[in-house]
């Protein structure tokens, strides 16, 4: 790995947050070399944030399809909120919405057990779901237009996640479940929509990422799964609430 690109993007990353602005993507586009650059990114980041600590984690994970290669990132606790939220002077530099499900784990995970999972035993260790409204978010100016692995360096462009309440887990029938999102005056609606077509689809994936370093991933630790409606635009004063037929709800106010 390139350890003076890395360097540049990670402090690129801390500039902007610490001023609260956006940089040019267009200055680093050709920086990370692959995943594992962009990874280190973000652990660099959350090094010098301060975000690592003990005790069960909040990630997010996802990807377009089943055949695409799914990202992660594990997100600082200071930016995860209960339902109802309110995002007071939160510095967000943009404001997209997306309707997920969260999904909690209910055991200890070790690197090990990990690398023993497929889809049904990685689904055997979810003791809860809650419906998640993840705030997208961006350092750099060009936001999801720019380069895919910058995007991924920046916490696969995270800003802030809420969690409604937590209800037992139990396979659905996700191809006919209902999501309903407001956001101000204006409603989407949609029915089946999750990329994977069952949000519990990669956490085996998702699993072994995250112990990939031999750390345990920690019973209680929540992983959000991906948005079910693309990314919807949202502003500043806006109320925002998503709702999923069985599931429950969730709000914030921006």
């Amino acid at each position: 790995m390139n350890a003076h690109q890395i360097d540049a993007v990670t402090q690129a990353l801390l500039s902007a947050r610490r001023e609260r602005r956006c940089v040019d993507a267009s200055a680093f586009e050709a920086a990370l070399a692959g995943p594992d650059e962009a990874y280190a990114v973000q652990a660099a980041v959350a090094s010098a944030q301060g975000w690592s600590g003990a005790g069960p984690a909040y990630w997010k994970s996802g990807g377009p399809s089943r055949q695409a290669v799914l990202t992660h990132a594990e997100l600082p606790l200071e930016g995860v909120w209960r339902s109802p939220a309110q995002a007071a002077d939160w510095p967000f530099t943009w404001r997209g919405i997306e309707a997920e499900i969260a999904l909690r784990i209910g055991s200890t995970v070790t690197a090990e057990q990990a690398a023993a999972l497929d889809v049904e035993g990685a689904a055997a260790l979810v003791d809860a779901m809650a419906v998640s409204i993840e705030v997208v978010d961006s350092r750099w100016q060009q936001f999801t237009d720019a380069p895919a692995l910058l995007k991924l360096a920046d916490l696969q462009a995270h800003g802030a996640l809420v969690l409604g309440d937590w209800r037992p887990y139990e396979a659905r029938d996700w191809a006919a479940q209902s999501c309903r999102v407001q956001i101000g005056s204006e409603v989407f609606e949609r029915r089946g929509t999750h990329a994977l077509g069952d949000p519990a689809y990669g956490l085996a994936t998702w699993l072994r990422h995250a112990t990939r370093t031999g750390r345990s991933v920690e019973a209680g630790s929540v992983v959000t799964t991906g948005t079910w409606v693309g990314i919807l635009p949202a502003a500043a004063g806006d109320l925002v609430t998503v709702a999923f037929d069985g599931v429950g709800q969730a709000s914030i106010q921006l």
